[in-house]
C-alpha cells in the first residue's frame, strides 16, 4: 500500500468516528519527511517513566507576561503555515507550555518549533515511513505502553506533551549537546543531515524566550580531511 494511503488509513481508522478526520486527506503530498523516523527510535528503557510522568501532568502553569510574548513572536510566523486559527494557537500553547514545565528542565521554545517544523511541516496528521506519528513524529507504541487509543497521537496536546519529554531526555542524556540528542531523537546517531536541518529550523524561531537558557552545544564538529 502507498505511503500517503497508509497515512490516511491508519489515522481514520484510529480516531473515534471516521468522518470527524477526514481532514487527513489533506496530507502534505511529501509524506517521506526530511525528518524520517527511524525504527529503532525512543526505545530506551528508561523513557517510559518520562513519557508517562509528562503525559500524568496534563496541564502546566506559566508566566502570562513572558507567554504573551511569545505568542507575539510567533503566531504571525506560524499563520503562514498552519492557516486554523484554533489550531495554531494550540500549537504554541503547548509548546511554550511543554518547554517551561515546572520541576522539568526547560528546553528552548524556538528548537520545538524547528523540531516540529522538520519532522512534519506542522502536520498533526502525517505518518512517516518507520510509521512515526504527528506533529513530533511520535512512534506508535507509545500509547499503547502507556494505555491510551491510538489515536491520541494525531491530537495536538499529547503530541508535543510525548515529543517535549523525549527531547528533554535525549538532551539530558547528551549534556545538552543539541546535535547528539536530535540524532538520538530521530534515530539517526553518527549522521549530521537530521540535527543541521533542525538546528537551521530553530534559526527561523528563536526569540526572546530562548535568551537565558544555558549554552547548547550546537557547533559541528570539524570535517576529517
Amino acid at each position: 500500500m502507498p505511503l500517503r494511503s497508509s497515512a490516511r488509513a491508519w489515522a481514520v481508522s484510529q480516531a473515534p468516528g471516521a468522518g470527524a478526520v477526514l481532514r487527513v486527506s489533506a496530507l502534505l503530498a511529501g509524506l517521506l519527511l526530511v525528518g524520517v523516523a527511524h525504527a529503532d527510535q525512543q526505545q530506551d528503557p528508561e523513557l517510559k517513566a518520562v513519557v508517562q510522568h509528562a503525559i500524568g501532568e496534563a496541564e502546566c502553569f506559566t508566566d502570562h507576561y513572558d507567554s504573551a510574548v511569545w505568542y507575539t513572536l510567533m503566531e504571525p510566523r506560524l499563520r503562514k503555515i498552519v492557516k486554523e486559527k484554533d489550531e495554531r494557537l494550540e500549537i504554541l500553547k503547548q509548546v511554550y507550555c511543554e518547554t517551561h514545565r515546572s520541576g522539568q528542565a526547560r528546553l528552548p521554545p524556538g528548537l520545538v518549533m524547528g523540531v516540529i517544523e522538520i519532522e512534519s511541516r506542522f502536520e498533526r496528521y502525517a505518518v512517516s515511513s518507520a510509521a512515526a506519528v504527528g506533529l513530533m513524529q511520535v512512534m506508535p507504541f507509545w500509547p499503547e505502553k502507556l494505555g491510551m487509543r491510538r489515536y491520541e497521537l494525531v491530537r495536538v496536546a499529547p503530541n508535543i506533551r510525548m515529543g517535549c519529554a523525549i527531547l528533554r531526555f535525549y538532551l539530558q542524556y547528551e549534556h545538552n549537546d543539541v546535535r547528539k540528542a536530535l540524532a538520538r531523537y530521530n534515530g539517526s546517531i553518527g549522521r549530521r543531515d537530521y540535527p543541521d536541518k533542525v538546528i537551521y529550523a530553530w534559526t527561523k524561531w528563536n526569540g526572546a524566550d530562548d535568551l537565558g537558557f544555558p549554552a547548547l552545544q550546537t557547533r559541528s564538529p570539524p570535517r576529517r580531511q
